[in-house]
């Protein structure tokens, strides 16, 4: 009773202010589960054909997506990882301790409208494959123009918050059933498309040989010539596409909210499954699959939409695609505004944040604008995150080996800290003065921006007080630090011994969900390899479209079921 009463103060935390405790930490299969899902996305589709249309060469697709997406993975292992196992705290209660309210207050909500326009684009994308499907209008203006689409809008983004609001749990369930079905559908969606290229520039349905691939992709795919017909992106430029793509989230430090539930800081390299099978394959799959829909159509790749090229790709497959990789990237993203908007309401829980901005995404969602603007969003808002990544990165990492005090504007009871803000507004001017003055590639502005914002906050910090020492408000520190510790050790021996279900049914139904995936890529290799002629192709690809679409149902039913089946139970 009277530990109970020592910890009062705790108690009446949210536990979303507070570090993770032990036992609520991660395997790493959780996170290859989580990023594999979010990063095959909706997005990939527009991403694959934003690639055709800048006019990159196939060899500069082949080798600097790999490279590319090798730096993003080092970066979350090297630069995000560390600082969010060793504190357990999201970036936003993190920069709360460091920066005073003044400035968490002004970043979280620009995270709460980046993150939460994010996820309503990805509603959208989602919603175009309900609306494809239904025979409902394209929605060509900033503006909805229907009310049908209006309401699958409404029911999708419900989907979306639902599960976002129950937490990381949650989030890493469902993208744990969508991540090995989002893999297989990309993959065999660039196989079964595959050769309706081939026959159209070679004239037979598959390649002879790694050059005749090359040829195809040179002529059909990635020509070197963008949307204009002038000389396109080369390999640097490749390279720095797909390391920037994600710069919010790992020099950002947006993912210590995911990272921080890791049990080791290794498990960063778990975001591998998202950019190696996510954004290298998925892309290339995308740009195949992308190229295979225009030749069908006898239109443009930039002319279509998500809807088109996952129909004509994967049939009514493709329609669960674009929800369900839709779907993954809302919930990952509203999970994160949720987070952000908590941060400032600190008086409400994190569920009644998300609900409340879960709901404001749908209205947003509606709007059809803002899928058509997310490639600008996600570029900008990098440049306004990284910044406030580098002064975390200092603060925790470069600080304590220049003999400079870790948390000291803490420790000097400071609720606005002028060096913090000063370095992200010097920042952000100096990294779109950059981009203003067009010196350098706008890919790579991040690397300058962050680089200099360390600089400037180091310089600054020091002046105004890191350099001094703190004795007695450290030890007052780590007294709290400890409390806590022992505040949720106590809670966590409370918590009930949990069993999982092992039974014949549950390793049944998880060996039925497997085998349909094996089934799905096995028709498509037959697609690929079995088709002789146009015609024959023709029918195979109608045949991968019919048994493909039931292996989809049966999958997400038997998956489901073997996840309810396998939860913990509680046992007392």
């Amino acid at each position: 009773m009277k530990s109970s009463q020592n910890h009062l103060e705790f108690e009446q935390l949210d536990e979303e202010q507070l570090p993770i405790p032990k036992n609520k930490l991660h395997d790493w299969t959780h996170f290859a589960g989580l990023y594999a899902a979010e990063h095959v996305a909706a997005t990939e589709f527009v991403i694959g054909a934003t690639f055709v249309a800048l006019g990159a060469k196939t060899m500069d697709i082949l080798l600097g997506l790999l490279i590319g997406n090798i730096l993003a993975v080092l970066s979350w292992t090297l630069i995000t990882s560390p600082i969010a196992v060793e504190t357990r705290l999201s970036l936003y209660t993190y920069l709360n301790k460091i920066a005073g309210d003044s400035m968490t207050k002004l970043y979280n909500w620009a995270n709460v409208v980046i993150f939460s326009v994010i996820s309503a684009a990805m509603v959208t994308v989602s919603a175009t494959a309900v609306r494809f499907a239904f025979d409902i209008p394209a929605q060509l203006n900033w503006y909805p123009t229907n009310l049908w689409f209006i309401l699958i809008v409404l029911a999708v983004g419900l989907v979306v918050v639902s599960i976002a609001i129950y937490g990381f749990n949650a989030v890493t369930e469902f993208s744990g059933i969508c991540a090995p079905w989002l893999f297989v559908m990309f993959s065999s969606g660039a196989m079964v498309l595959l050769p309706a290229l081939s026959i159209d520039v070679l004239g037979k349905t598959i390649p002879a040989g790694w050059d005749d691939f090359i040829r195809l992709g040179d002529q059909s795919i990635w020509t070197g010539m963008d949307s204009n017909g002038d000389p396109g992106i080369g390999l640097i430029e490749v390279i720095g596409f797909a390391w920037a793509a994600n710069t919010i989230t790992h020099f950002g430090l947006i993912d210590m909210a995911l990272l921080r539930f890791a049990k080791k800081k290794i498990y960063g390299l778990a975001t591998s499954t998202g950019m190696m099978f996510g954004h290298y394959v998925a892309w290339i799959a995308a740009g195949i699959m992308g190229a295979g829909a225009a030749v069908i159509l006898g239109k443009s790749i930039v002319e279509l939409d998500p809807g088109d090229v996952a129909y004509y790709a994967l049939g009514w497959s493709g329609f669960v695609i674009v929800i369900v990789a839709g779907w993954t990237t809302a919930v990952a993203n509203l999970y994160r505004a949720g987070l952000a908007a908590q941060a400032i309401f600190y008086r409400h829980s994190r569920r009644s944040t998300t609900l409340v901005v879960g709901l404001i995404t749908i209205i947003i969602a509606c709007f059809p604008f803002v899928f058509s603007q997310i490639l600008p969003l996600l570029t900008y808002a990098g440049l306004i995150v990284v910044p406030v990544g580098a002064i975390v990165f200092t603060e925790h990492q470069i600080f304590p080996k220049i003999g400079y005090t870790r948390y000291w504007s803490t420790y000097k009871q400071l609720s606005f800290s002028t060096p913090a803000i000063a370095s992200w507004a010097l920042g952000l001017l100096f990294g779109f003065g950059l981009n203003a003055l067009d010196v350098m590639s706008f890919f790579y502005l991040f690397i300058p921006t962050w680089i200099f914002t360390i600089l400037m906050y180091t310089l600054l910090a020091g002046f105004y007080g890191a350099k001094k020492s703190y004795p007695e408000a450290e030890r007052n520190q780590d007294l709290y630090d400890q409390r806590i510790e022992a505040f949720q050790e106590e809670k966590a021996n409370a918590v009930p011994v949990s069993i999982k279900d092992k039974s014949l049914l549950s390793k049944t139904l998880r060996t039925l969900s497997i085998i349909t995936l094996l089934i799905t890529l096995a028709l498509a290799i037959m697609v690929l390899f079995g088709s002789s002629n146009e015609g024959e192709y023709q029918v195979n690809r109608a045949i991968f479209y019919r048994i493909s679409f039931v292996c989809t149902l049966i999958y997400f039913s038997t998956s489901y079921w073997a996840l309810k089946r396998g939860k913990q139970k509680k046992s007392k």
